[in-house]
């Protein structure tokens, strides 16, 4: 329960936008985070997931991928998933202190006609963020703790593995912590330490590395997409962890 005293009224900004960080350069989070109330084609994500919709919405892109391998369309599907939840929440969260409000369970989602995700929908603009960071983890502690491990459960039940569903989730936060914080390190603190702050297990420990290659420092990934399973999907180039699939286009 979000107290009183520091819940985010929804008068405190326009209705078509849920945070100040969604502006700018950032306007596109708008489209892709919103109030439920703002979302009318939206679905209460246990239901989603619970009575076919998701399997449906799989259907859907996996026809519009040709029918190609199921483990590469759920893949994908991760990813626009873990993008659009992942993105706005930390921007909104080191750019506007506001802790939006992200738990699985009240959550709604609506998608494109190709069965993709299209945007969330929360249930109010949530709270102010309290206290300073240090490493990362607490940018990202409620998103883990009340989303992420419920979202991949679910997406692991259809046919992909935990580790690479987590590995899909972690390119998107590596991208949202950097953009938003200098760097600690060539390797975030979240993706090195095996332990969370409260002692459990970490599952994004190891799942993206920096290396040095051809003079630069880029990403890699520990378990690949399987993106190139997928006909006109463009590669992620030296971000793969197949050395065969870094250079194609």
């Amino acid at each position: 329960m979000v107290s009183a005293q520091h819940h985010i009224a929804d008068t405190d900004q326009p209705a078509s936008v849920l945070s100040p960080a969604f502006a700018g350069e950032h306007a596109w989070c708008s489209e892709k985070m919103a109030l439920s109330a703002d979302l009318p084609d939206g679905v209460p994500l246990p239901l989603f997931f619970g009575n076919g919709g998701f399997e449906q919405a799989i259907e859907r892109y996996a026809t519009a991928c040709g029918d190609s391998d199921r483990r590469a369309v759920v893949s994908m599907w991760s990813l626009y998933y873990f993008s659009a939840l992942s993105i706005p929440y930390v921007l909104a969260r080191r750019l506007a202190a506001q802790e939006l409000p992200v738990a699985f369970d009240q959550m709604t989602i609506a998608l494109h006609d190709n069965g993709l995700p299209r945007a969330f929908g929360v249930p109010h603009r949530g709270r102010n963020a309290q206290g300073g960071e240090e490493n990362g983890f607490e940018a990202i502690g409620p998103l883990l703790e009340e989303h992420l491990h419920e979202a991949v459960r679910k997406l692991a039940a259809c046919g992909v593995s935990a580790k690479l569903c987590w590995n899909n989730a972690a390119v998107y936060l590596d991208y949202v912590l950097r953009l938003t914080r200098p760097p600690e390190g060539p390797d975030l603190t979240v993706f090195v330490r095996g332990c969370l702050p409260d002692g459990g297990v970490n599952p994004l420990c190891g799942s993206l590395r920096y290396v040095e290659e051809d003079g630069e420092r880029v990403a890699r990934r520990k378990i690949c997409c399987l993106r190139y399973m997928l006909p006109g999907v463009q590669s992620c180039g030296k971000l793969c962890a197949l050395p065969s699939q870094r250079n194609m286009q």
